[in-house]
């Protein structure tokens, strides 16, 4: 982050403000539902905090710099990740208590993330034939475009051609939309009564920490009475992700969506592709650039125990009890601090999440000592409160770059993209369903 632009700990004391005041706002406006045939559309507080906070994003207006300067929405975006770590924890803690039943499930953990290929069963077509987009298409619908999956389009191809073109097109999509596509999905779908709920619980492991959270959350609220269950399935299904996504996407899903375009654009004289100009690649760089956040352990430490107060004061206002989240906020602030210094110290590399994750598990098992007290404050914690907030620092935190591109590419990516995240979701879900 160039110096000049570095927020100031003023700075970041404002934004933490802004997004408690979203967050509030958010949670008092509640859960909206919405009867839509068999289903029902679920409107959550993460939704409006997220379009609150674009709503006050500098580089959407200038008439907020007075409230929110530019620096202050280029200090939200590595506050995300940090933000998201005390739910990844929170979901861990589900997974503990439910081992028995997760690995029951296991067939259906492990091959439902082959359900991912569904993005190009339904996206790849329709961008090539419908669309009549080139080479673009292959990065636009090969995954749902998280960082790992950028960075094997950027090591096989790179990230100004056309199949760069394409991933970071639904990387913008994905980080703009992304969550609320999936909240939306899981919350329909869970509502319809078509799938087992567990099916669509391990669909939302899908590898970010922010879908998955929406995701999950979603779907509980649909379906209240297994709440634990599909947490704690959504939670495994995610870290299954980590272990596997990578090489699912890298040795199957591209190669089959290389095969499938040759297949679809000699059949109707595709490949020109459509206009897209190129991302503007600068600002993957210096996201790349930024120390992860073991690397900078007191610095997280600090920015990691402002969103942990953040999240508590939203679990107040959700609650209606001052204390009762409390021990339940410190003990994932501890559980996420361990994961982030075994990641620093491990001689390979595991993201933080997938550390912190691991570390809730372990310490909710039943055999772990005092596992059933940390339970119990854990339960405490209101985990749809604890996302609200993550979303409002993500609708602060999108760049100048990411705005310009979405007006850019405009409604063809978008649609692409959110036919990738159906596929994903739809695909896992199928795969799940026939295996449980």
């Amino acid at each position: 982050m160039n110096a000049a632009n570095r927020a100031s700990p003023l700075d970041l004391l404002r934004l933490h403000v802004l997004v408690v005041i979203l967050s509030l706002i958010a949670e008092w406006i509640g859960i909206i539902k919405i009867p839509l045939g068999v289903g029902t559309l679920l409107l959550l507080p993460l939704f409006y905090a997220f379009l609150l906070a674009i709503a006050l994003n500098p580089h959407l207006s200038r008439r907020v710099h007075p409230l929110v300067p530019p620096r202050l929405s280029t200090a939200a975006s590595p506050i995300i990740l940090i933000a998201i770590m005390p739910f990844i924890a929170r979901f861990g803690s589900t997974i503990g208590p439910s081992i028995d039943q997760i690995i029951s499930a296991g067939p259906a953990l492990i091959l439902q993330e082959l359900g991912n290929l569904g993005t190009m069963l339904i996206a790849l077509p329709f961008a090539v034939l419908v669309l009549k987009m080139g080479r673009e298409s292959i990065g636009a619908t090969y995954s749902i475009a998280r960082e790992p999956n950028i960075a094997i389009i950027s090591d096989r191809y790179g990230l100004k051609g056309p199949e760069g073109i394409g991933v970071m097109g639904v990387y913008v999509v994905g980080t703009m939309f992304g969550t609320l596509w999936f909240a939306l999905m899981a919350g329909f779908l869970g509502s319809a009564g078509w799938f087992d709920p567990r099916a669509l619980a391990m669909a939302c492991g899908v590898g970010s920490g922010s879908m998955v959270a929406a995701c999950s959350g979603a779907l509980a609220e649909a379906v209240p009475a297994m709440r634990e269950e599909l947490l704690a399935f959504a939670g495994a299904s995610n870290l299954l992700t980590y272990a596997t996504g990578l090489y699912v996407s890298l040795f199957i899903a591209l190669p089959v969506a290389e095969w499938l375009y040759k297949r679809l654009s000699v059949r109707k004289g595709a490949g020109a592709g459509v206009d897209v100009e190129a991302p503007d690649t600068a600002s993957v760089a210096d996201t790349a650039a930024e120390p992860r956040p073991e690397q900078q352990l007191g610095h997280t430490a600090a920015m990691l125990a402002a969103v942990c107060a953040v999240g508590w004061i939203t679990n107040v206002v959700s609650s209606g009890t001052l204390w009762g989240a409390l021990p339940g906020m410190i003990i994932l602030y501890v559980m996420s601090l361990i994961g982030l210094v075994i990641t620093r110290i491990v001689p390979f590399y595991l993201p933080a999440i997938a550390w912190i994750s691991l570390v809730s598990i372990l310490m909710t098992l039943p055999f772990f000592p005092g596992s059933a007290w940390l339970v119990e404050q854990l339960s405490q914690v209101n985990f749809l409160a604890i996302v609200t907030p993550v979303l409002a620092y993500a609708g602060f935190a999108l760049s100048q770059q990411e705005f310009s591109m979405f007006r850019r590419t405009g409604w063809k990516l978008v649609l692409v993209s959110l036919l990738v995240f159906t596929g994903t979701y739809l695909g896992s879900a199928v795969v799940a369903q026939l295996l449980l």
